[in-house]
């Protein structure tokens, strides 16, 4: 049930952004152990100068194309998991819709499941 939101700088497409969604979206069902199903995305695009990064700090170099995914999950995977996962995003990423694998950074975050309510006011945890 992993939640993502992606930020990068404002201009891009629709398509580009769709592009970016389905790359994610296989990533987590193939690498991540997601159900085909359990799809939620949000763009963030930002104007100049409210994305700041540094080009360089562990990576890099990254340019203005640069796509950060914070990726908030309900169950913690192992870190071989984590590591087919990464990887395959910035695989796919790179075929479509072009994104280069130092523009890319990830960052993922748990948290329980009876911190989830997918609709009606129902906790996760409630079952």
């Amino acid at each position: 049930m992993p939640f993502t939101r992606i930020s990068l700088h404002a201009g891009k497409s629709p398509d580009y952004h769709r592009a970016i969604a389905d790359a994610l979206d296989r990533a987590l069902v193939e690498d991540f152990e997601v159900p085909e199903t359990d799809r939620f995305t949000l763009f963030h695009p930002h104007p100049p100068g409210d994305l700041i990064f540094d080009r360089t700090y562990r990576g890099g170099p990254r340019s203005d194309d640069f796509v950060l995914f914070h990726v908030t999950t309900g169950r913690t995977r192992t870190a071989a998991t984590k590591a087919r996962f990464f990887k395959g995003l910035v695989d796919r990423l790179a075929v479509s819709p072009g994104i280069r694998p130092e523009d890319v950074m990830v960052v993922i975050a748990n948290s329980a499941l009876e911190d989830w309510s997918f609709a009606s006011g129902v906790s996760e945890a409630q079952g």
